[in-house]
């Protein structure tokens, strides 16, 4: 892997209806597509159920998800990908972390 890694964080708002163990799958892949691409998992922040300002697929609420993560820049287009085409997932935000950082400064 070469180039630089940038820190993001990803909220993730998953369909209401879904239960406890779908919820954690859909985690879990966000997991597996940032570690198969060389990035670390910083943490992950479950939110619980709120209320959305606004309905969203005749939804009113949905579970939201923070996941704090660091990887190459090139793969935030799968995890979007992955993210757009999974039913669940009502919406998902990528916010970009202040500084990238070098390869061997994120292994460090």
């Amino acid at each position: 892997m070469t180039g630089a890694v940038q820190a993001y964080e990803v909220m993730v708002l998953i369909d209401p209806e879904a239960e406890e163990a779908r919820q954690e799958e859909i985690i879990a892949r966000v997991r597996d597509i940032v570690l198969g691409a060389g990035g670390t998992w910083d943490a992950v922040d479950p939110w619980g159920r709120r209320k959305l300002a606004y309905e969203i697929d005749k939804k009113g609420e949905a579970f939201y998800w923070m996941v704090r993560l660091t990887f190459p820049a090139p793969a935030l287009a799968e995890l979007e990908r992955v993210l757009r085409i999974t039913d669940e997932v009502l919406r998902h935000k990528a916010v970009k972390q202040s500084k990238a950082r070098p390869v061997a400064a994120a292994r460090s």
